[in-house]
């Protein structure tokens, strides 16, 4: 059996509301209370809408500002069932809490914590009753497991409001143990504990990764079933998530950690690095050498050593490694000038870990250089050659074609499968076109199919499913779906198909025998597939590349997946926009 999903989705709606009143909580945190018809159920453009919905302790709204003041230009686009994030030069997102949803009054209060910069902490200093501000989300809500026998909330002042929201809300009858750092005894707020609960406050300054850990370390591990969440601002919460899962061994579902914001500033050593390389460098174009030693430096588990043994020197780190030291000294000039370690080159006893060398403890962060995408990356350098005689950077590079490899790897699609959890978000327009009402069997394949198994879960649908993917993908996809002993997991006839994204890493050959396989067992299929760059994106310039890395085309727009269609005997009934970028195109056999 798999595990409880961890998140239940919720439709995303833009909303507009209004400032009802401003107050201030504490010194550190201002209050605003915000209301409005949009909090209802209300229809825009002819479509309807769910009232609001924020049921989660630590769920979270995107609020949309503008930095030329033109908030209208900065909007998304409203679709029926989803968000569309249109290219918008100045708009400015921020991610908020609801401290409190009051139904009945129509209300919402998000709690701003007072710190002097920031657009977000800006327009709540500004903020004036009937003054408008635009919203969207939430887009899920955290699951907690059901029954425990104490609940540890971790968190710095921007983590308040949750922390807040879930004592007066209680969504677990358990003891909670609370752990807040403050930059001041002036941020402390009363909060509702019941007997057996907890609260720790520590001064210290705020992103202080060290005050951080070392309360955690210092919290009771209590015995029993228990959970733990934690969000502050995300560098200083990486040696507290590698505690939590290397030493206090919480398993995954026992464990959310979130950062909830980033510090940008540079610490001194670091800036002088940046603006050292930046001097070094061609101007406008980076070297792929801090990238590439980054990656051997994660390969090698220099990284890794550094933070479980700090201090260690140059000859002692090439012997834990098994290493030749003058190796490791062709890595550590560079990766000192680059922030991964510090000690290499100014005279300290022993190597640590720098700033970014802190930020690849993350498994996110490292897999930019190790991962799925890194692989993705070094086929690139087969780009010239394949855009001159055709064919994938991937195939030059391995051999053969991205399926083939990943069909064969469970590791690599198991990849796949997390980079597609996103996609039960997006879901929502497809879950609820007309086409289920009369679908009794649904077939399923793709690294999204377990996505495709949870919205339709979320929505009500019911349909028997049944699983059309190769040995590696079914044993890895058993672990992601909801219910796992209500699939069929052989391929066969059914009402409906869904591919989802099952096309992003194949050829148009493989994609054209897929879509023909497909039309053995049913004559409805649906393709869901990204079609151009998800506008949010930092990265929406390279999608195209990647696409292109792993497929030898680039992103399927509408017509080019009506070609794949037309080519394998399908024809297009229609295409539901699902937002960012991703699209549902609806096959009928011709």
């Amino acid at each position: 059996m798999a595990a409880q999903r961890a998140y239940t989705t919720h439709p995303l709606v833009l909303r507009r509301v209004t400032v009802r009143s401003v107050h201030q909580v504490t010194p550190r945190m201002r209050r605003v209370v915000l209301g409005g018809e949009e909090l209802a159920a209300f229809t825009r453009d002819g479509t309807g809408h769910p009232a609001f919905a924020a049921p989660g302790f630590d769920d979270h709204i995107k609020l949309i500002l503008a930095a030329d003041g033109d908030v209208h230009a900065a909007l998304p686009a409203q679709l029926p069932h989803g968000i569309e994030w249109t290219p918008a030069e100045h708009r400015l997102t921020r991610d908020y809490t609801p401290r409190r949803v009051d139904p009945e009054a129509g209300e919402l209060h998000l709690d701003f914590v007072v710190h002097g910069d920031g657009p977000a902490e800006a327009w709540s200093a500004a903020a004036r009753e009937g003054d408008e501000l635009w919203f969207v989300g939430p887009k899920s809500s955290l699951r907690l497991p059901e029954r425990l026998d104490w609940i540890q909330l971790v968190g710095d002042e921007t983590a308040l409001p949750a922390i807040g929201r879930f004592l007066d809300e209680r969504p677990l009858d358990a003891p909670a143990h609370v752990l807040v750092t403050v930059s001041d005894e002036s941020a402390r707020q009363e909060l509702a504990l019941r007997e057996g609960d907890t609260v720790t406050w520590v001064v210290a300054e705020p992103g202080d990764a060290e005050a951080l850990e070392a309360a955690v370390r210092a919290l009771p591990v209590e015995a029993g079933e228990g959970y733990v969440w934690a969000a502050a601002e995300s560098r200083a919460l990486l040696p507290v998530r590698r505690y939590l899962q290397r030493e206090r061994k919480l398993p995954k579902d026992r464990l959310n950690v979130t950062g909830y914001w980033h510090r940008e500033e540079a610490p001194a050593a670091e800036a002088e690095a940046t603006a050292d390389a930046a001097v070094r460098e061609p101007a406008g174009i980076p070297s792929p050498l801090p990238w590439l030693v980054a990656r051997a430096a994660l390969q090698l588990g220099v990284v890794d050593a550094v933070a479980d043994a700090p201090g260690l020197s140059a000859e002692a780190l090439a012997t834990r490694l098994g290493v030749s030291e003058p190796g490791i000294g062709v890595l550590l000039p560079l990766l000192s000038s680059y922030g991964v370690v510090v000690g290499a080159d100014d005279g300290a006893p022993g190597l640590r870990l720098g700033p970014a060398g802190e930020e690849l403890l993350d498994e996110h962060e490292r897999e930019e250089y190790t991962g799925h995408e890194a692989e993705l990356l070094l086929a690139l350098t087969h780009l010239a050659p394949a855009l001159r005689g055709g064919g994938s950077p991937w195939r030059l590079a391995s051999g053969g074609t991205l399926h083939e490899a990943v069909a064969q790897d469970a590791e690599r699609y198991g990849e796949l499968v997390e980079e597609c959890e996103q996609l039960v978000f997006l879901l929502g327009g497809l879950t609820a076109d007309p086409l289920w009402e009369s679908i009794g069997t649904c077939l399923l394949t793709g690294p999204g199919s377990a996505s495709v198994a949870a919205a339709l879960d979320d929505a009500g649908r019911r349909p028997r499913l049944r699983v059309a993917e190769d040995t590696v993908p079914v044993a890895v996809l058993r672990g992601h779906v909801p219910a796992p002993d209500r699939i069929d997991w052989t391929a066969g006839p059914a009402d409906v198909a869904v591919a989802a994204k099952a096309l992003a890493h194949r050829t148009d050959e493989e994609a054209v025998l897929l879509l023909a396989r497909l039309a053995g067992w049913t004559r409805t299929a649906v393709l869901v597939e990204a079609s151009r760059p998800d506008g949010l994106s930092p990265h929406a310039a390279e999608a195209a590349l990647h696409a292109y890395a792993a497929t030898g085309s680039p992103l399927r727009d509408s017509a080019a997946i009506a070609a794949l269609a037309h080519w394998s005997g399908w024809e297009v009934e229609r295409t539901i926009a699902l937002g960012w970028g991703t699209e549902a195109t609806v096959l009928r056999r011709a």
